[in-house]
């Protein structure tokens, strides 16, 4: 974790991809979408901690049907910019048989934990399963999973804000939201 000078660093030296009203249409435009396709089956949502804390916080008001809410906790990160082993810490407290499930993450990155989650929840018997991530990242090989509802495409490049660290640092952005990091500052 870098001390405030370093993180501030680290900010001054990003380059910002999209404006915190560029990130507020995105969201918008994503629960219309939810709302359309299921607004009528009352699903159980599921947030994945800890990236998808500020994404989920600014998308369930806007969503305009009842719905129950859980989360899960798993990672291939921990403190690593790189995927590693998934590490499971918290299955869905909620009941998922034969429910409508979305699951709401900060990024599709490699996809491999969205898949991961996504047989967990179906073998736990739900009876649908929809994806939402704020960001999909555009990388050249194939997902094992795509996203139901996208509010942005980001590059392959290191990116951070909206719920999502550089070093542990700026999950927190509303202003730079998705601002990336340069190429100056190495990752650790």
């Amino acid at each position: 974790m870098p001390n405030v000078s370093e993180a501030r660093g680290i900010l001054n030296s990003a380059d910002v991809l999209f404006t915190a009203e560029q990130v507020s249409a995105a969201v918008e435009r994503m629960a219309a979408e939810i709302t359309e396709k299921l607004g009528e089956t009352y699903p159980l949502v599921l947030s994945v901690m800890g990236g998808a804390v500020v994404f989920t916080g600014q998308l369930l008001p806007r969503l305009a049907f009842p719905l129950d809410f859980d989360y899960v906790h798993v990672s291939r990160y921990g403190d690593k910019t790189k995927g590693g082993e998934l590490v499971w810490r918290q299955a869905p407290k909620e009941d998922v048989q034969d429910r409508v499930v979305l699951v709401l993450d900060d990024i599709l990155d490699e996809g491999e934990t969205m898949a991961a989650i996504r047989d967990r929840v179906l073998n736990m018997g739900a009876k649908a399963f929809y994806s939402g991530v704020f960001a999909n990242k555009l990388i050249s090989k194939s997902k094992p999973i795509a996203a139901d509802f996208v509010g942005i495409d980001v590059p392959d490049r290191y990116v951070f804000g909206y719920g999502m660290d550089v070093r542990g640092s700026w999950r927190n952005l509303l202003s730079n939201l998705c601002a990336e990091i340069s190429r100056s500052v190495p990752p650790t």
